[in-house]
Parts: C-alpha cells; sequence; structure tokens
C-alpha cells in the first residue's frame, strides 16, 4: 500500500494511546492526515501533546461530512460504529474504511497470535508477551492494550518470521472490522464469553458473531483455543476449521488442564505408520505453587498463555520460569499500597459484573491466608456508566463479602445500587461525587486489616476519560493518603 501524497481521514483520535501510533505511522509513510474527534481539543489534549511535531490537521468537537466525501482512504477508530453516517456516506462514494489492526493484518508478513475473550485477555497477552521473549523471539505485542501494531510493522518487515511473534489482543469490535477482509489469526485464543457491551450489541447473539471472527476465517493448518469451563466458548468447537485445543480448570482435556496440583499439556499424536490406535503426548508444565497470581480467573488466563506456549514449541522449563515472574499487569487488581493497616487494590478494569466479582472472590482467598474469621472486611468502590448489564449476582456477592460500597455516579449507578438494596442483609451504601471523595470516604471506614478496593464493574464514560483515568486517578489519591 503506497500512501504517499494520499489523504487520509483518520476518524476518532482518543486517549488511550492507539489512534497516537496509527497517526505516526500515517505520517512516516508520508500521507497528508486529517484528525477528527467529537471530543474537544481540551479533553484531547494528552494525545495532542504528543503529536505536536506531526503536519497533521484536525477537526475536533465535530465531524464534517467533506473530511468522509474528500478523501482518498479513511481508518477509524474501533469503538466508531460501522453503522456511522458518515462511513456510509464514504463507502456509497467507494471510499475504502480500514481500521489499524485490519491494515496490519493485510501487509503483516508474520503469523499472528489473537487473544479475544470479555475477560482476561490483557492477563493473558501480557504473560504470552513475557514468556516469547523469554524464549528469545523478538516480541511485539499490541491491540486492544492501547498501541498500534502499526507501529512496529516496519521492524517486523525486516525480520525473519522464524524469530517473531507478533500477539493481538483484539476486543470484539476489533475483530468485527477483519470481517471484510476474511482474515483471522494463525492461533486464536478465546478466554471465555459473557453477556458484556450490550450498549452496543443488540443482543448476546450479535456479540457473540463478532467474537466468532477471531476464528472464523482460519485454514486447517492453524488452531483455535478454547475455555472448556465456559459453557459459551466450549459450544463454539464445531464451528472452528483448524485444529482446536481446549483449557480448564476443572478436567482433563485435549490441552491445557490442572491435575493433582500441577498443569499439564495433552495431545494425541496421529496414529505411526504399522501402529494400531493413537499415542498420547502428555507434558508436565509447573506446579500451581509457581504462580504468582491468585484467582480462579487468573489461572485460567495463565492456562490459556500456556496453551499458545506449547503449541508454538516451547519448552515447558521457559514456560516455567516466565509464570514463576509473573505478578500481573497493572489495573488488574493491582496492589497500590497499604497505609495505617488497610491495603488499596486497582481494578479499574473491571468493567462487568462477573469481572468484580472474581476480583472479590480472590481478595477472599488471600484473605483466607492470613484470617480465619469470616468478618466483611472489604470496602468496594463501583459504579459508572451503563453498558445493558445486570448487577443481581454481583449485588449477591457484595453483601457476602464487603462491609460497604461506595458508588461513582453514572448511568449503572442507580441500578446496581437498586440490587443490592434489594438483597437479603444490610450493607452501608455511600454515594460519591468524586474519586477523591470515593478514596477519603473509603480510607474512613476501613479500619487497619480492612481493604479498600476500587473494582467499578461498570464503564468509565462521564466522570472519566476512560478506565485507565479512572485507575490514575484512585492511585493518584490513594498515595497521597496520610
Amino acid at each position: 500500500m503506497n500512501l504517499k501524497g494520499k489523504r487520509v481521514t483518520v476518524m476518532g483520535l482518543g486517549l488511550i494511546g492507539g489512534g497516537i501510533g496509527v497517526v505516526k505511522w500515517l505520517v512516516r509513510q508520508r500521507a497528508k492526515v486529517l484528525v477528527t474527534d467529537l471530543k474537544s481539543e481540551e479533553v484531547l489534549n494528552p494525545s495532542l501533546k504528543k503529536l505536536k511535531e506531526y503536519p497533521i490537521e484536525y477537526v475536533l468537537g465535530r465531524h464534517r461530512l467533506i473530511d468522509f466525501k474528500n478523501t482518498d482512504l479513511i481508518i477509524k477508530n474501533p469503538a466508531v460504529s460501522r453503522k456511522s453516517k458518515y462511513l456510509r456516506i464514504a463507502r456509497k462514494k467507494g471510499i475504502p474504511v480500514e481500521t489499524d489492526i485490519s491494515l496490519f493484518f493485510q501487509q503483516c508478513p508474520c503469523p499472528i497470535i489473537g487473544i479475544t475473550g470479555t475477560k482476561g485477555k490483557s492477563t493473558t497477552t501480557a504473560l504470552l508477551g513475557k514468556i516469547f521473549q523469554l524464549a528469545g523471539y523478538k516480541t511485539f505485542v499490541a491491540g486492544n492494550i492501547g498501541k498500534s501494531p502499526l507501529e512496529f510493522l516496519p521492524h517486523v518487515k525486516l525480520l525473519n518470521c522464524l524469530i517473531v511473534k507478533l500477539i493481538l489482543e483484539l476486543s470484539a469490535q476489533q475483530l468485527e472490522d477483519l470481517t471484510r477482509i476474511r482474515q483471522s489469526p494463525h492461533i486464536a485464543v478465546i478466554t471465555n464469553i459473557f453477556s458484556d457491551h450490550l450498549n452496543r450489541y443488540q443482543n448476546i447473539k450479535a456479540y457473540i458473531e463478532a467474537k466468532k471472527v477471531i476464528y472464523k476465517y482460519q485454514k486447517p493448518q492453524d488452531y483455535t483455543v478454547l475455555n472448556y469451563d465456559n459453557k459459551i466458548t466450549r459450544g463454539l468447537s464445531r464451528e472452528v476449521k483448524g485444529e482446536c485445543f481446549y483449557f480448564s480448570t476443572k478436567r482433563s482435556v485435549k490441552g491445557v488442564f490442572v491435575e493433582k496440583g500441577f498443569i499439564v499439556f495433552t495431545r494425541q499424536k496421529p496414529k505411526a505408520f504399522g501402529r494400531a490406535g493413537k499415542q498420547t503426548i502428555e507434558q508436565k508444565i509447573c506446579s500451581i505453587k509457581d504462580l504468582r497470581i491468585s484467582g480462579k480467573h487468573n489461572l485460567e488466563n495463565i492456562l490459556a498463555a500456556i496453551s499458545v506456549g506449547v503449541l508454538a514449541g516451547l519448552a515447558p522449563r521457559i514456560i516455567r520460569r516466565a509464570i514463576k515472574n509473573f505478578k500481573g499487569i497493572p489495573c488488574r487488581l493491582e496492589f497500590v499500597r497499604q497505609v495505617t493497616g488497610v491495603k488499596y487494590y486497582n481494578d479499574t478494569m473491571a468493567t462487568m459484573p462477573e469481572a468484580t466479582i472474581a476480583a472479590l472472590a480472590s481478595l477472599g482467598q488471600l484473605g483466607a491466608k492470613s484470617q480465619k474469621s469470616k468478618v466483611k472486611s472489604i470496602v468496594l468502590i463501583a459504579g459508572g456508566a451503563d453498558k445493558g448489564l445486570e448487577f443481581k449476582k454481583l449485588a449477591e456477592e457484595i453483601k457476602k463479602k464487603c462491609k460497604a460500597v461506595i458508588l461513582l455516579s453514572g448511568t449503572a449507578t442507580p441500578k446496581l445500587k437498586y440490587q443490592i438494596q434489594n438483597t437479603k442483609y444490610k450493607i452501608q451504601i455511600i454515594d460519591a461525587a468524586s474519586m477523591k471523595e470515593a478514596v477519603k470516604k473509603g480510607q474512613l471506614l476501613a479500619k487497619r486489616g480492612d481493604t479498600v478496593l476500587l473494582s467499578p464493574a461498570c464503564a468509565s464514560f462521564g466522570m472519566f476519560q476512560n478506565e485507565f483515568d479512572r485507575g490514575r486517578q484512585f492511585c493518584k489519591y490513594v498515595r497521597i493518603l496520610k
């Protein structure tokens, strides 16, 4: 693709970082770049600062029809709906609409590992990156983590594919944009699927269809790794085009599972010439005791990463060493600090009820190691923007495990508050108009031995720029507590 002198409209710069990488790559291709975003210059200032030395035209706080008619190419942010009226107009005029992910898939010369799922994809992606780095590969990690893969595309093109590993975290929105080019990763992983993003998708079925793209266009020589313990992902196996493997914390499967305190990989060899039946290959990867991060959900993430490592031919000792050194990633049940005997955890990436339930379970396991009593010791900070999800199960878990809940304002907060108030046991509910207020109230409610947990179970729209901003603010105010 020769973009020299071409007019390119970037729809949606954003604040997480992916848009910045796209724009920098386009400028280096010597394209004429126009960035348009509904957010104002003031809101986008952190991103604009990083691009101040680049020759870019901006249209901020609005979109103009002319920018979608008078252009050679449009690159849209994954968060922008494919049904946008501006994109419909562009398509009618025959103007191609791409994303950074679709461009990367079309130009990348090396096999791609893709990881998706409702929860756990970031942790799985990060661990897998560490595993391949330790194995000596030139490893590139990008996608939904806030980094565009286009940033490292020039380096990939210069390297031998035998020494390269490309790992992309892919959201449902990013995957649905691969439908037009009919491409899927060489190795596809789905960590799990739960009801989510129903503010964007008509129903859970539409959301699942978007996730299926990760294996939909694979070839027979490709691999798909599915969570056997998740009912939805287990049922997808009959549609898989390549060879299918599972991971499970509950039973032995073709793939990776837990057995007698060890993580084991099993597969069958095709029967050898002149021999009856099939040979089973079994590898013991590591002990459960080697894991540095807690919780059943994190065990599933580790099993998913191990699956890919083994399929890529890595030795168990390499995988084991990486797991022993992996402490998790920021914003996912991240320990911030301890103040006067109270521990503070940042789990801002918990944007759905199931993620917060998992966080409460993990902290419960940590607490069980140090105290035998079942006294409720968690002060939860939750609430935010609505994604069309239900909070009944979460409310029950909050009542069982939390001594109080502090609710941030947002469109989903009244729903969550109603469910908490209508459960069996009474619990203290406090509203907070800002993160600063929430942290201060958390400190007042918590006593020595307690935990203050930010795990919102909701999106961050409205009160914060994004979920990362929400987590940054939490950490900022926790660090100045006395």
